[in-house]
């Protein structure tokens, strides 16, 4: 572990504009500053969000789809945020599955302006370093009803209808389906194919396509059509499309065309919490100690968020990317970071190339990206965490 030797220099929440920090807007700040870590000097960009204060709150940065990707600073300015980060890790190739591409789609759950947009792939399924001991894809960090941050986990309950027969459903909008199981996409899915929903398995994403799948399309709660292949394009309103794979598969062609069908979901609260926002990550700091187990060797460029004072103040971290810092961090030190700034509680979110943190320069209507990505451009993500203020 190395000495973190700029974190020792912020601590609590600033009060305006603080010395070495600047006012991005009431409520909320941004610095930067050098950290030593294992790995050398690296440049760490961080915003504090006040959300004691009733003009600032956080929400999801969105493409406008699940399976699409756009960059920070484009979602930041169409939605009118004053700052953000890039959010969770998501489905960004498919070497493994010729002839399948990737769909951009998150891994975990989302929640959006309270509307949930979708469930969490199989843990084996994701995206991203390994988890640490104990966690899973179903991790999220969120605002509540409650307008204070909170770690959590959110798992997808619900069920497919059919002649008064209940089925479990087993995802949402995921572009990676459970064995043996239904999944519904819904008109925030997107366009793009959901043929990726039935490749790989529990066990191994590189597991090959499953070769038993049928698509059923329900348009206001009776069937209009199937195929043995799930297909791609915009989802209607009023529509829903439930694919299967394996078993799943099986139980979709006994519907005839005309069948009555009705799909119920909601993503259940591990705290009890009605979120507003909420997007995927993993946790790494936990009572303002690192998670154990977490890992201390691979240095990497990172973005997090520290949750201090109850979840009342949030700080997102990105740190840069430009060659002279691209040593960056191991898990293990970004916990220790978040602990250094007073965060009892720690999340992970996507990093290297994603790696991208934006906030307005004073006087400006418009964000600006602050950190310097890796790829030497912002790279379009799944989402983000955007910084509101009204």
């Amino acid at each position: 572990m190395g000495t973190l030797a700029g974190a020792a220099l912020v601590g609590g929440t600033p009060a305006g504009a603080a010395p070495g920090w600047t006012a991005v807007a009431p409520g909320v700040t941004y610095r930067q500053y050098d950290v030593t870590a294992a790995a050398g000097v690296t440049h760490v960009h961080l915003l504090s969000a006040d959300l004691t204060d009733a003009h600032v709150r956080l929400g999801l940065l969105s493409p406008g789809a699940v399976a699409a990707r756009d960059t920070v600073s484009h979602m930041a300015g169409r939605q009118k945020a004053v700052a953000g980060v890039n959010g969770d890790f998501f489905n960004i190739s498919e070497a493994q599955h010729p002839g399948v591409a990737p769909t951009g789609a998150s891994v975990g759950p989302a929640i959006a302006d309270g509307r949930i947009l979708k469930g969490a792939v199989p843990d084996a399924q994701r995206f991203g370093p390994a988890l640490p001991p104990g966690t899973h894809t179903t991790a999220v960090l969120g605002v509540g009803a409650d307008g204070r941050a909170h770690l959590d986990d959110l798992s997808l309950t619900g069920s497919v209808v059919i002649a008064g027969r209940r089925t479990p459903l087993g995802g949402l909008n995921q572009y990676a389906l459970p064995e043996n199981s239904v999944g519904a996409y819904t008109r925030v899915w997107g366009s793009a194919s959901r043929v990726r929903a039935t490749c790989g398995s529990d066990t191994e994403r590189a597991a090959p396509c499953s070769a038993d799948t049928y698509e059923v399309t329900v348009r206001h709660g009776r069937v209009v059509s199937a195929s043995a292949r799930p297909g791609s394009g915009p989802v209607a309103f009023g529509t829903t499309v439930l694919v299967g794979r394996e078993a799943g598969a099986q139980r979709l062609r006994a519907l005839a065309e005309g069948a009555r069908v009705s799909v119920r979901y909601a993503l259940t609260s591990g705290r009890g919490v009605a979120y507003r926002f909420a997007l995927g990550g993993y946790p790494v700091l936990s009572g303002g100690q690192p998670l154990p187990g977490l890992d201390t060797r691979a240095s990497a460029v990172r973005t997090a968020v520290g949750l201090a004072h109850g979840g009342r103040t949030v700080y997102l971290v990105a740190l840069d990317g430009a060659r002279s810092y691209r040593t960056g961090m191991t898990i293990a030190e970004v916990a220790h970071l978040l602990a250094g700034l007073g965060a009892t509680e720690g999340f992970s979110l996507d990093g290297g190339g994603s790696s991208t943190l934006v906030a307005r320069p004073p006087g400006a209507a418009s964000v600006t990206v602050r950190n310097h990505p890796s790829d030497g451009s912002e790279r379009p993500v799944a989402n983000g965490i955007g910084v509101f203020t009204r």
